[in-house]
């Protein structure tokens, strides 16, 4: 699928998706908005019913004014002219609330103007089914001498269970909502890979096609018997077809190490290693190299012991993936690359451990790139210069090992000012 039509669907999927699911919350906002204005109507309905037939009952007239004020959204007050009796109330209030369309909890309390207190009456519900934290005093209200006052606690689930259909279309929503973004997600990451397998693909072609070709011609030149009349020219032809071999020996090793590190059953046969003595024995056949182009390389190693329990394999691997970055990767610039080891001790939230530090003055890393250089075939971008050959595999399979090990790594990085890759080993 070309980039620009994944791009209009995603632009596409995601508007559609906060289309409806701000037309959804719309609809429930209303659909809650009308039953809790529903709900305070036939409340305030019932309330007058109730302060008419307690009027009737003691032969007094009600308030003209504030006859029913509601204090919070889950507690109103009924103003009346008469004292009232407890039991007559609760018979009232169960026969317009209980037994109308309002079957929801409520409790109810009486104003004592003699003692200036809410006396709490009684929970009411058809379960009678009294919770132990109901019972509290219900708040006072300042407007007259004799009112009552009644409190639903479960407003709220009453309305919701009111819109239960609104409420399992949202859930369905949601999971669509989900399964869409999920898609959408899977289908970029499937695009992204499908691009770095292309473009490691590509580079392993060209890796392996020039020193092919190499060998091809080299092999030609040797297979014609005059050319053992030529000593020299002899002997440069197999000296390239060692170099060109070797450098096939090379990429093949990458990428069978990248193969192995995807094995799930991966093993890794730990052993006591001196980890300074191993650096040092791996130093030496990159001294070569970096002579070669007038660079240098400084060993700084901790002045203790650091033995270490790792995979002898693995962990040179490791050591010379790094070193072979830092020595590529050092442009223009005269090859620097440092090594240091350090130790710290225990801290409060974390154990004592070592650290190796590869350190170089090459082109850096831009800190955009920096969590991705670790993933598999991710190469930084560097438009169309191909000056720097590789699959991006390398530093996929140094995170890889280190992290079966149980260890750290940590990269810091300035463009034209070099990287430095620490691993933190745990001290057991």
């Amino acid at each position: 699928m070309a980039r620009n039509t994944i791009r209009l669907v995603v632009i596409l999927g995601t508007i559609s998706i906060v289309g409806i699911v701000a037309m959804q919350v719309y609809w429930v906002s209303k659909a809650l908005d009308d039953r809790r204005m529903a709900f305070d109507q036939e409340v305030r309905i019932a309330l007058r019913k109730v302060a008419e037939q307690n009027a009737n009952y003691t032969q007094t007239s009600l308030p003209h004014k504030n006859l029913i004020n509601q204090i919070s959204p889950n507690y109103y007050v009924v103003n009346v002219n008469s004292a009232l009796d407890a039991n007559v109330l609760e018979h009232f209030l169960r026969n317009e609330l209980i037994n109308s369309h309002l079957n929801v909890d409520f409790e109810y309390g009486i104003y004592d103007c003699g003692s200036d207190n809410m006396v709490y009456g009684n929970w009411i519900s058809k379960s009678e089914n009294r919770p132990e934290s109901i019972g509290n005093q219900l708040p006072k209200w300042k407007g007259s001498d004799f009112y009552f006052g009644v409190r639903f606690p479960h407003q709220t689930m009453y309305w919701l269970g009111q819109i239960d259909v609104w409420l399992v279309l949202s859930a369905v929503l949601s999971l669509v909502v989900v399964f869409f973004g999920y898609t959408l997600f899977a289908i970029l990451k499937q695009k992204r890979l499908a691009e770095v397998q292309r473009d490691f693909i590509n580079n392993m072609t060209h890796e392996f096609k020039t020193p092919i070709s190499t060998i091809h011609i080299s092999a030609n030149v040797l297979s014609k018997p005059e050319i053992i009349q030529q000593p020299e020219r002899l002997l440069n032809y197999v000296t390239i077809i060692q170099r060109e071999n070797s450098r096939l020996q090379n990429q093949v090793e990458k990428v069978l190490q990248m193969t192995q590190t995807e094995n799930k059953f991966l093993k890794l046969n730990r052993e006591s290693i001196d980890l300074h003595e191993l650096i040092t024995k791996t130093t030496r056949s990159f001294e070569v190299k970096i002579k070669e182009q007038n660079g240098t390389l400084t060993l700084d190693l901790g002045n203790f012991e650091a033995c270490i329990e790792a995979d002898l394999l693995h962990l040179s691997n490791i050591l010379y993936n790094l070193l072979d970055n830092a020595l590529k990767y050092s442009g223009e610039k005269t090859p620097e690359i440092s090594i240091q080891t350090q130790i710290f001790p225990k801290q409060l939230f974390r154990k004592a451990y070592f650290l190796l530090k590869i350190n170089d003055q090459g082109v850096g890393i831009g800190k955009e790139h920096q969590k991705m250089i670790f993933d598999k075939f991710f190469r930084v971008p560097t438009g169309n210069l191909h000056n720097v050959k590789g699959f991006g595999i390398g530093l996929y399979y140094v995170r890889t090992i280190v992290e079966a090990h149980k260890w750290r790594i940590w990269v810091n990085s300035e463009i034209d000012r070099g990287s430095t890759f620490g691993i933190e080993i745990p001290i057991f």
